[in-house]
């Protein structure tokens, strides 16, 4: 990130009313996928910018629909995403 656009994002956070916390993007589980990608079945890259915490945990999201997609059924969405990503990591011998 530029120092032109990290101020960028700090003072339209500030100027939203948001936190300094919103202005910066987390990092989530899964590699910062997409958990709905993931949950369909495929690699979704995000910066995780969209994101939420459940559980305790961050999730990121490729947008906000697939964000709103996922509040509404958290835990079926984490159990396919969780099979989907795991599926793809090397297996132990």
């Amino acid at each position: 990130m530029t120092k032109a656009s990290l101020l960028c994002a700090l003072a339209g956070a500030l100027m939203a009313g948001g936190s300094l916390g919103a202005a910066f993007a987390a990092e989530g589980e899964f590699g910062d996928e997409c958990v709905m990608g993931l949950a369909l079945g495929k690699d979704i890259g995000t910066d995780c910018s969209v994101n939420t915490v459940y559980n305790g945990k961050t999730y990121c999201f490729g947008n906000e629909t697939a964000k709103q997609l996922f509040l509404k059924k958290p835990e079926e969405f984490l159990l396919q995403a969780q099979v989907f990503y795991s599926s793809k990591q090397p297996q132990a011998h």
